[in-house]
């Protein structure tokens, strides 16, 4: 389990709610997407546009997301986002999501990412590699 998490603290804006001011849920994958990429520009000290060109990658797509809705946040709300990876595996791994409205948990989330390369023998095609082990040392 790596130690490292990112935080963020933003308000809840107004195009991210419905009209009664109530944070739409499909929003908040994309809270995490944004963290999770903040948090692997943080950990290894190079942008998201950087990553292919530094690991040989093309990118760290995320093939299962998840999410649990316990409190609405709402428009003003002003939230922290926590994120860390929970678990690496030889080419995926899990990132973890929770989210707070005034230190209280509102909405926790899960993400299961690739480290992913483009097919030598079909440049189309892209499939998992082994995450390098410097890189999972770089969260602890």
């Amino acid at each position: 389990m790596a130690s490292f998490i990112f935080r963020r603290q933003f308000t809840i804006e107004w195009g991210q709610c419905d009209p009664a001011g109530i944070a739409f849920n499909s929003r908040f994958f994309e809270m995490f997407d944004v963290n999770t990429w903040l948090l692997f520009e943080a950990a290894l000290g190079v942008t998201a546009h950087q990553l292919g060109e530094t690991f040989g990658i093309i990118g760290i797509p995320l093939v299962d997301a998840r999410a649990n809705f316990l409190k609405s946040p709402r428009f003003g709300d002003e939230v922290e986002l926590a994120s860390r990876v929970t678990e690496f595996r030889r080419s995926s791994f899990d990132v973890d999501h929770k989210l707070t409205v005034g230190g209280e948990l509102a909405v926790e989330g899960g993400e299961t990412r690739v480290w992913a390369a483009r097919d030598r023998d079909d440049p189309e095609k892209i499939h998992g590699i082994a995450i390098p082990n410097d890189v999972i040392a770089r969260f602890g």
